[in-house]
């Protein structure tokens, strides 16, 4: 018997730029308690607690852990690239479901360095990322004094634009959207608004990508309380938020062979785990009120609306130029402003997402409430493969 899962509380602390943050360990634990303190739940009842992180010690989960209390429990250390986040929810909620647990704790945090990843931290070049990088120089060739995750979004982003003839103006779009619900959003790092013309006429990163259209390296760190329903019920939980569908998927061949650079960056494993995730919640996406997706470069948010059902293939311009990705539209799409205006804490971000999402549903979101929420989409994806789509429902 699979236990329904419910997330009884989520914290997040402010996302900053890299050199104005807390120590990760005082983010994380900070992070937990403000979760908990959510929930109304002690840390001694916490059974089993997941911590995602990219760069640390071995036992960095612990080290934030530690601060909030000792107890004994297994403390599991999680690295799935930008998904590793996710993948702590997505395992908090396993241990529930299974009936392993009634109470799980998922952590994420991250202390980042300035500047892209590829040139500030060689050590984030892997196996399977050299097998990323030949299947781009396959398809579009490589730029060895370009880093590494602007070409494959703006190669996948050129490739688009190719498709279906339209212009950069698209993800232009995407960012000025961003900073327009970022305003709302005390969260986010960046609320100043842009125009258009700023968004392109900023320095070209690589094709089509300029650097208004990338998210920026952050530090920052969020939680969730994980629990049965029949916890939540035995100990009068309210404000709980239902997980009605999870899936993660990881690379499949067309990731590397199919010579789509949209593939290449993920577009197959969110078509693959949003299929998944819609029919155990028993919903399709055109029963959801607001996404929080994985937007670390604006032409990802484009790609995203198609390959998570929101929009058909190809027709992202139409939802874009008719608002129905924003306020008054048909599907809400980062109302937190997403990665590119609050911020991108590798760690941290898919705990942060599933936040925002529980906030909209919970109807205590603020200025930038969701009308009528009840069902919200969060997606999440790290390249070398992991995607993670959560479907919650208003409980």
């Amino acid at each position: 018997m699979v236990n329904k899962t419910l997330i009884a509380g989520v914290g997040m602390v402010k996302f900053t730029k890299p050199g104005k943050s807390e120590m990760y360990d005082r983010m994380g634990s900070d992070a937990a308690v403000r979760a908990l303190q959510d929930a109304g739940i002690e840390y001694s009842q916490v059974q089993q607690a997941f911590a995602a992180f990219v760069s640390g010690d071995t036992c960095s989960g612990q080290t934030a852990l530690y601060r909030v209390g000792l107890t004994s429990i297994p403390v599991i250390n999680v690295n799935n690239a930008c998904a590793s986040g996710s993948t702590a929810l997505f395992l908090a909620r396993q241990a529930v479901a299974s009936g392993a647990v009634d109470v799980a704790l998922a952590l994420g945090f991250e202390q980042m360095n300035p500047g892209p990843l590829a040139a500030s931290d060689a050590a984030l070049r892997t196996p399977i990322t050299v097998r990323l990088d030949a299947a781009t120089a396959k398809i579009r060739g490589w730029d060895e004094n370009a880093p590494a995750g602007p070409q494959y979004f703006g190669g996948a982003g050129a490739q688009y634009l190719e498709k279906y003839n339209v212009t950069a103006e698209l993800f232009g779009r995407v960012s000025v959207k961003a900073r327009s619900h970022a305003q709302r959003n005390p969260f986010a790092l960046f609320t100043d608004p842009l125009t258009l013309e700023q968004v392109m006429q900023s320095p070209q990163i690589f094709g089509p990508v300029t650097r208004l259209m990338c998210c920026p390296p952050t530090c920052g760190a969020a939680a969730a309380v994980v629990v049965s329903e029949a916890f939540a019920r035995q100990h009068g939980l309210k404000n709980t938020v239902e997980i009605a569908g999870m899936a993660m998927t990881t690379d499949g061949p067309e990731s590397f062979e199919s010579g789509s650079m949209m593939d290449v960056v993920g577009s197959s494993m969110t078509r693959k785990a949003a299929q998944q995730a819609y029919e155990q919640a028993g919903i399709g996406p055109e029963d959801v009120q607001l996404v929080e997706l994985h937007d670390c470069f604006s032409p990802n948010e484009v790609l995203s609306y198609e390959s998570l059902g929101l929009c058909a293939e190809g027709d992202a311009q139409r939802f874009v130029m008719d608002g129905d990705n924003t306020y008054g539209g048909r599907i809400v799409t980062n109302p937190s402003g997403g990665l590119l205006s609050k911020g991108h804490p590798l760690g941290a971000t898919g705990l942060a997402q599933i936040a925002e999402v529980s906030w909209h549903l919970r109807g205590t979101a603020g200025d930038r409430q969701v009308e009528n929420a009840r069902v919200g989409v969060q997606h999440n994806i790290g390249l070398g493969g992991a995607c993670v789509v959560t479907v919650l429902k208003r409980t």
